[in-house]
């Protein structure tokens, strides 16, 4: 079997497309299978793929402003001219390594390689993690033979529905989680509820700022433990912010992250379709904020699925207050029996075999062209 796989922008596009690659890999191992990646040269793909031992072919792709302003208007004609030279090199690419499938996972390299592979009458599919789906994705549904989605609000407004399959985001299968007791022995911290509050990779000024005011009226309360990243790129807000050191956990960057998890009871978290995966797979509760600045406002309709289905509270960005964050999470502290019933609420929500369902998906459709390369 040899597949083509587009991904880049973020780790939430990206996560996923290793995530299907490693259960080819493992379904079929050695040279049985080959898999390629196509992303961007400046984008975090390179490093990912990379790092996880898969091939990658880079071809330099812009995205089209939509606010029409003299400087975007000359982005935009930089990225048409981009797109026309990425389709040549992508048409290039795939009459090389000859693959039985080109899949897309989202952002603008999925474009070009998805779109030709269709001109070129091979089999394609692509993967739209968040409950709202991205531009690139809505015009890729109409050349796609099969469109994977991550839950039913996701289909319903996918154009081209009647492609879609509900697949669930899949998870990388090395990543592994642990009983909360000796993931908090790991972590150093004692018994007592958890909570685990990050603001992405990059950090967020207002959800730390907020979690701040929370840790101190957690320290009131007693008996709390707190596990915050308040990310890179910026100096340490909490120097100066008194803390018990018993129950507390802050670092720049959580490397750890899935024993983090593990231990938490509560999550407070922006709403990234990855982000909500690995929630949802640990069967936690949490609290979302979905971020404002997310294309087309997507995380707030990933946040309002989970909410919906009672495995979360959210907190709109403009809603976002240190006394708002302290009333919900105090509340649902309070309520040990809600946590329980969110977390089973998050667990069925879960997608534990999306991996298995693309693949096989993916193997419906190669089989419709005839026998796979080897």
């Amino acid at each position: 079997m040899k597949v083509i796989i587009a991904a880049g922008g973020s780790a939430g596009h990206v996560n996923p497309g290793l995530a299907i690659a490693d259960k080819i890999k493992q379904v079929y191992p050695g040279k049985e299978s080959s898999v390629l990646f196509i992303g961007t040269p400046g984008g975090m793909e390179a490093r990912l793929v990379k790092a996880a031992g898969y091939d990658f072919v880079s071809i330099k792709m812009a995205g089209l402003q939509r606010s029409l302003s003299p400087k975007n208007l000359i982005r935009n004609a930089r990225a048409a001219h981009l797109y026309l030279h990425a389709g040549r090199k992508a048409r290039a690419v795939i009459n090389k390594f000859k693959p039985d499938i080109v899949i897309g996972m989202g952002a603008y390299i999925s474009v070009p390689a998805v779109n030709t592979a269709a001109k070129m009458g091979i089999k394609t599919a692509i993967h739209e993690s968040n409950s709202y789906p991205g531009v690139a994705m809505k015009f890729l549904s109409k050349y796609a033979d099969k469109i994977f989605v991550g839950d039913e609000d996701g289909k319903k407004r996918m154009p081209h529905p009647e492609k879609c399959v509900i697949t669930g985001n899949p998870l990388r299968s090395n990543l592994k989680m642990e009983a909360r007791e000796t993931a908090r022995k790991k972590l150093g911290l004692p018994e007592g509820l958890t909570i685990l509050s990050s603001g992405g990779s990059n950090g967020s000024n207002a959800i730390t700022e907020a979690v701040i005011a929370l840790i101190e009226r957690e320290n009131e309360v007693g008996g709390i433990n707190h596990i915050h990243s308040y990310g890179r790129n910026r100096g340490n807000p909490f120097a100066g912010v008194k803390l018990n050191p018993e129950r507390t956990v802050i670092k720049e960057y959580l490397d750890n992250m899935y024993t983090c998890l593990s231990a938490a009871d509560l999550v407070i978290s922006r709403s990234g379709a990855m982000s909500q995966t690995e929630i949802k797979a640990a069967g936690r509760a949490s609290v979302q904020i979905p971020w404002a600045g997310s294309a087309e406002y997507h995380q707030y309709y990933n946040a309002l699925a989970m909410e919906k289905g009672g495995a979360a509270v959210m907190i709109e960005d403009k809603d976002l207050t240190p006394q708002k964050l302290i009333e919900v999470v105090m509340r649902l502290c309070q309520t040990p029996q809600k946590l329980r019933d969110m977390e089973i609420k998050a667990k069925e929500m879960s997608s534990e075999y999306a991996a298995d369902k693309i693949l096989g998906e993916i193997l419906d459709l190669i089989k419709t062209q005839g026998t796979m390369r080897t």
